[in-house]
């Protein structure tokens, strides 16, 4: 029963990593192990905690624990970690089947970096325009956007703090926005600086802590909203040390 156990809480901690919200994983992970054979389950799972204790059919408990360092929102991983959790639920296989699908599930390679790039750019310059830029701002807006996802990257190498990450776009941002201004690219960095913003605006995490506070799940839908509330904090931060600090003396 112990080896079940491991098996489930791997697929749990790969759903939390994959950006489930955090009743999806409780209910996931209480219907695969009873499935599997428990008698009786208790989980308690917040954004970055695991704690699991099942009874097996002869009293036996098992408990596991794992900590959850980081998270990130994958939904092609997460939709075939949910049909791997449906499959324990109705064919309950060997823990062998398990792993090995589970590995395969692990060894998906992301996104290509490139089409990473692309699609910052391109919704840079879609939201830049749809604010009301023009095709020049819509066109710089996709090279911001472009740097946004360097700093991401070398961020996340170098830092790996989500919130500081955040700061530091925000800044890169807003000092390339008033660089194009001052070179007479575009007129006014206003569209530039929204239109890349939307980049970085927690929106999912935000939605994902009220989806956990209305279900009931109050911990996990705190935690999901301060640190929401930490990354706008940070975002705005980034905007105006440029502007009161740096702004003021270049324009």
């Amino acid at each position: 029963m112990k080896e079940r156990l491991n098996c489930v809480m791997d697929i749990g901690e790969q759903m939390l990593f994959s950006g489930a919200e955090v009743h999806r994983v409780e209910d996931s992970v209480g219907r695969m192990c009873r499935a599997l054979g428990a008698a009786r389950v208790d989980c308690f799972i917040i954004t970055s905690s695991m704690v699991v204790t099942i009874q097996d059919a002869g009293g036996e408990i098992h408990t596991e624990t794992r900590r959850i360092q980081s998270f990130g929102t994958n939904f092609q991983r997460l939709c075939r970690l949910n049909a791997l959790s449906r499959r324990v639920c109705a064919e309950q296989p060997t823990t062998e089947e398990i792993r090995e699908e589970l590995a395969q599930i692990k060894a998906e390679k992301p996104y290509p970096f490139a089409a990473e790039c692309v699609t910052y750019a391109v919704i840079a310059a879609a939201f830049t325009v749809f604010f009301g830029g023009g095709a020049i701002e819509g066109i710089v807006a996709a090279l911001i956007g472009l740097a946004v996802r360097l700093v991401f990257l070398l961020s996340g190498r170098i830092i790996g703090n989500a919130i500081f990450t955040k700061f530091l776009s925000a800044l890169s941002i807003t000092a390339l926005a008033y660089l194009f201004t001052l070179l007479g690219v575009v007129t006014t960095p206003d569209h530039l600086i929204i239109g890349n913003i939307m980049l970085i605006i927690p929106g999912l995490g935000f939605t994902n802590a009220l989806r956990d506070l209305f279900i009931g799940d109050s911990i996990a839908g705190i935690l999901r909203l301060l640190e929401a509330a930490l990354s706008a904090v940070a975002i705005a931060a980034g905007y105006f040390a440029f502007v009161f600090l740096l702004g003021g003396a270049v324009l």
